[in-house]
């Protein structure tokens, strides 16, 4: 009970002196809408909706209700560990000091716009930490493609519209490439990852080797990533809070920030 007391207490420090001093302006959801036109992998059940009453009682009082169904995978969320290695956190289990924190922005938009399959290596980190140092221990990286761009069109952001394991087939846009995954965790000690697309591993990817070599460590993703390039490279601080499903292997996200400067400035 005292280190869940202790554990409280940081989180509300770490708020109060990140976000309630901020602007309403400084704060950026990082979180799409979770509705009929979410995007989904192909193989998901998508989102749905459905209204249980909506309009004036008998009483003479407005009341409105709802019930939906969705896939843990689908929207803005998260991939526990558990979801790719078997023994590791389940969405409920994933200590809530690797889902804040500090984090950085590693832009590779320009290197996707010639190579929709692009695979972020470690050149690319590389390249980022010489304009801007080191990643430090215990980041949250996030890495934009350039891919929320296209959201909500699916299309352009899976390269396909089929569904099924026909869509799962076709799948095409980028993600890490499993061996700078394992330099991350292994030379970064990052805590959490996230990403623009609809999976940290790469669209053709068929043994998912990035997720394992994350997961394997207990690092959770968190993926389709809103409004990253509203963000600066570095100075950046991210709350991103998944719903708390028992056993669950990951599930909706609502993943905030604030950047202590705006994405335009170095």
């Amino acid at each position: 009970m005292q280190n869940t007391t202790t554990l409280f207490a940081c989180v509300a420090i770490l708020f109060h002196s990140t976000f309630i001093r901020a602007e309403p302006e400084d704060c950026l959801d990082l979180t799409h809408d979770l509705s009929s036109d979410a995007i989904f992998w192909p193989t998901a059940a998508p989102f749905r909706m459905t209204t249980d009453f909506e309009g004036m009682t008998e009483k003479g009082y407005y009341y409105s209700a709802y019930s939906f169904t969705t896939a843990e995978h689908g929207g803005t969320h998260i991939d526990a560990p558990v979801h790719f290695a078997e023994g590791r956190h389940h969405v409920d289990e994933i200590p809530l000091e690797q889902l804040i924190g500090n984090a950085v922005v590693v832009d590779v938009s320009e290197a996707v716009a010639t190579d929709r399959d692009h695979l972020v290596s470690i050149a690319d980190f590389k390249q980022w930490e010489a304009s801007h140092g080191a990643i430090p221990t215990s980041s949250i990286v996030l890495l934009r493609t350039g891919f929320g761009n296209y959201w909500p069109n699916a299309g352009k952001y899976l390269g396909t519209e089929l569904r099924g394991q026909p869509g799962a087939e076709a799948l095409s846009f980028p993600g890490l490439d499993p061996v700078a995954a394992q330099w991350l965790v292994e030379n970064r000690a990052i805590k959490a990852i996230g990403i623009d697309t609809a999976s940290i591993d790469r669209g053709k990817s068929r043994d998912f080797a990035a997720h394992v070599a994350l997961m394997t460590r207990n690092v959770p993703a968190f993926e389709n990533v809103a409004n990253l390039e509203k963000l600066p490279p570095t100075g950046v601080y991210v709350i991103a809070l998944p719903v708390k499903i028992r056993g669950g292997s990951g599930g909706p996200l609502r993943i905030i920030a604030r950047a202590s400067s705006p994405a335009g400035d170095k």
